[in-house]
């Protein structure tokens, strides 16, 4: 009988180190911890940032600065670092413990039909494939057309991922989802977003101050004809496009630098905020009252 080789030690080095990043990911995964060790011990970082070697992103005064690495070793990708994806744009491959929070945050559980907005080439993308499993479906939205076509090459081994190259704000129509996962920073809701929620469905996305892009991301659920809401954590992306406007995000600013955006309780869609109001929008703001009988 034919014994198979073993590994070589580089590759076993490689499987240790991504075995160790995937529990150092999925720490803060609450219920879905195991799943989401699993996924991100599955999925290889490297295939989805292209041939190194890499750009690490650092943070300077604000302001993001990268740091190319040594050589073309798998083993530096896997870090709770973002890296380069395009440089010029400023769009990368974000911080792998923020989105093990985002995701724990989403749930999403086995056979859901998930959306990702602004999947870049696909890594989280993935994640999200490996989570819901065979029987669920991930549709990925990428508006920057050469990184939507990565995407679609990158994510080939993944049949139940479909790659849409245009927007997923401004008016379209999303086909109805369990859960919605957005990776680029908006200063609201958008409509679509909300409207192609089912029943009981996440949403899960940044909401931005204007300017630098920080804010919080939120995590929202669909209770019928209302929405729950609560601050998931601080972050910082780049901006959606078709979901900005600069006096919103102004608001968004005031509410999470005062502290005020961390009794965010509730989403209302209208013009009518009252006095529970904590940020206000165009037909949207948050209320620090929790929904009735929650």
């Amino acid at each position: 009988m034919i014994q198979d080789e073993d590994p070589k030690p580089e590759d076993r080095r490689l499987e240790g180190v991504r075995q160790f990043y995937a529990s150092l990911v999925a720490a803060g995964g609450g219920e879905l911890r195991e799943r989401l060790e699993s996924a991100f011990a599955f999925v290889p970082r490297e295939h989805f940032l292209g041939p190194g070697p890499w750009f690490a992103g650092t943070f300077n005064n604000s302001r993001l600065r990268y740091i190319q690495t040594p050589n073309s070793d798998p083993i530096l990708v896997y870090q709770d670092l973002l890296f380069a994806l395009d440089q010029e744009l400023g769009i990368n491959n974000g911080e792998p413990v923020l989105h093990g929070q985002m995701l724990a945050a989403l749930n999403p559980d086995r056979g859901d039909t998930v959306l990702h907005i602004g999947c870049g080439t696909g890594y989280y993308t993935a994640i999200l494939a490996q989570l819901v499993g065979p029987t669920g479906k991930v549709i990925a939205y990428e508006i920057n057309e050469k990184l939507a076509e990565r995407a679609t090459t990158c994510l080939a081994p993944w049949d139940i991922v479909s790659v849409v190259p245009a927007t997923a704000t401004a008016g379209v129509r999303l086909p109805h989802a369990n859960a919605i996962y957005v990776n680029a920073g908006a200063t609201h809701p958008d409509a679509a977003w909300l409207d192609a929620l089912s029943d009981n469905g996440r949403l899960v996305f940044p909401l931005s101050a204007s300017g630098t892009g920080m804010g919080v991301t939120l995590a929202i659920t669909r209770r019928g004809k209302e929405f729950e809401a609560r601050v998931v954590c601080r972050s910082a992306f780049i901006g959606c496009a078709g979901a900005y406007d600069e006096g919103e995000g102004l608001r968004v600013g005031k509410a999470v630098y005062s502290g005020s955006m961390m009794r965010v309780r509730r989403l209302v869609r209208d013009d009518s905020p009252d006095s529970s109001a904590v940020v206000t929008g165009d037909g949207w703001w948050l209320s620090s009252e929790p929904l009735a009988g929650r």
